[in-house]
């Protein structure tokens, strides 16, 4: 893109990580062929090129993980937790030193800024299994009862846009309360969870304790499906959701689901314009707005609604996009063809509705998956780019005159999942903050995040928490 600078191309170096050409599926403390010898290929959303090629997990796989967890479950519970912490903190260290060969690995296979997975990615995965590294030997003070104990086997299916750090949401407090664990990486990002399964092994966990499936949708059907799952996390599409809400129905298991969202970000006029359009821009342009709780509405009052334009767009205009492997870049590739699809589509839809669409001069690459960020101003609340969740780089700009009116405005999704407030005035923060229906809600700035601080949603955002001590809950019988 047309920036106010010229910068030399900063490239990181690809030689960092090291990618075998093909890894097997991770049962029982060892890399295994599927059953059916099924493979498949991890391609680079950037280039187009074949990464590796990865082995695709079937049911005789599932079942197979399930059993090496369930085995290992019995020895790893029965640790005391300042055992377990030890485990935790290694894993911890160990991401740690290697962050910068998991984020050139991450860049690669998600097509996501290096200086994204570098600098927010990496140090929020090991931060989280510090943090519940803690816990382990503490869960007789964090509130749920004498003598928690743990549910047993863990399905996990975590989704593309972030593949290492939802490993770590999911992992670390499931192996904190004493549980084992089956996770099921995304088909387009599985190289961060078989690298993470090697860093496992580097622990020295042990076998059976963590199992990395890599596969399709079948996969995580059954892993969810399976009879001797105890406790099943899902992040993802709400319509996945839906269907794994129904599979679980009736069972004993215990189920969190994080799921959708279509977040706003209240700009009222009192806020400084400046601090808000970093925010605005954080908030729905980070990951190239393939972010669950991502502004994806802005709001803004009517009196300062074409100061606040004037400005974004011209701060939009400075944005890089390219190469995600360039520490200048800052808006990367697109994870798939597929996803790509779906934002064409939908933008398609908002300018045949009336939408008024704005991109800044940008030059796109010729390979890869590239989708310029875009803006839409003279939205209303039918239009489908207001109410679907687009995940990509796309704002829809609405306008309101009063408090009740912006919260109304907010709330009027079925999703619940995150909000912005931008204003100087405190009370305003506090008594907004309290109407709207979100799990986070951020003030004065988005998309900030710690792992002591819980994360979730409302309403067709799904249920449960993950981080801090609620994190907890979910993995434990109380």
């Amino acid at each position: 893109m047309a920036s106010v600078f010229e910068y030399a191309p900063a490239p990181e170096s690809r030689s960092i990580a090291d990618i075998a050409p093909s890894y097997g599926l991770f049962i029982d403390g060892e890399f295994t062929e599927a059953a059916d010898g099924k493979v498949f290929k991890t391609v680079s959303p950037s280039t187009e090129e074949v990464l590796s090629e990865v082995a695709q997990a079937g049911e005789a796989d599932v079942d197979r993980a399930v059993k090496a967890a369930r085995k290992a479950f019995d020895t790893w519970s029965a640790l005391p937790g300042s055992e377990r912490a030890k485990y935790l903190f290694r894993i911890a260290r160990i991401i740690q030193e290697r962050s910068r060969e998991l984020a050139v690995l991450e860049t690669l296979d998600n097509g996501k800024p290096i200086r994204e997975t570098r600098d927010a990615d990496l140090p929020l995965v090991a931060a989280h299994f510090f943090y519940y590294a803690g816990w382990a030997d503490k869960l007789d003070h964090a509130g749920f009862g004498a003598d928690p104990r743990p549910l047993g086997v863990a399905g996990q299916v975590i989704p593309w846009n972030f593949p290492l750090l939802m490993l770590a949401w999911k992992i670390a407090p499931a192996l904190a309360t004493g549980n084992t664990v089956v996770l099921k990486p995304a088909e387009t990002t599985p190289l961060s969870a078989l690298f993470f399964a090697d860093i496992c092994r580097q622990a020295g966990l042990p076998k059976g304790v963590v199992n990395i499936l890599p596969g399709y949708g079948d996969a995580g059907a059954s892993l969810v499906a399976h009879p001797d799952v105890n406790k099943v996390a899902f992040t993802g599409s709400t319509a996945v959701g839906k269907q794994i809400a129904r599979t679980v129905a009736g069972t004993r298991k215990k189920l969190t689901l994080e799921l959708g969202g279509k977040g706003a970000n209240i700009v009222f006029d009192d806020a400084p314009i400046d601090q808000a359009v970093e925010g605005i821009v954080n908030g729905i342009f980070f990951n190239q707005g393939q972010v669950c709780c991502a502004g994806s509405r802005l709001l803004v009052q009517e009196s300062i609604q074409e100061e606040l334009l004037e400005s974004l767009k011209r701060r939009l205009s400075t944005l890089r996009l390219g190469d995600p492997m360039d520490k200048n870049t800052d808006i990367g590739a697109i994870n798939s063809e597929e996803q790509l699809s779906r934002i064409t589509t939908l933008v398609e839809r908002g300018e045949a509705e009336g939408a008024e669409r704005w991109s800044p001069a940008c030059e796109l690459p010729e390979s890869g998956y590239w989708f310029a960020p875009t803006l839409f101003t003279n939205v209303t609340q039918a239009h489908t780019i207001a109410r679907d969740e687009i995940f990509g780089p796309v704002l829809s700009v609405l306008t309101f005159r009063t408090p009740d009116e912006a919260v109304a405005k907010a709330n009027n999704t079925p999703y619940g999942l995150s909000a912005g407030i931008w204003t100087e005035k405190g009370s305003r923060i506090l008594a907004v903050a309290n109407k709207l229906r979100a799990g986070v809600i951020w003030s004065n700035t988005f998309n900030k995040f710690d792992p002591t601080s819980p994360f979730g949603g409302y309403k067709e955002s799904g249920f449960g928490r993950e981080g801090g001590r609620h994190g907890l809950e979910a993995y434990l019988d109380v």
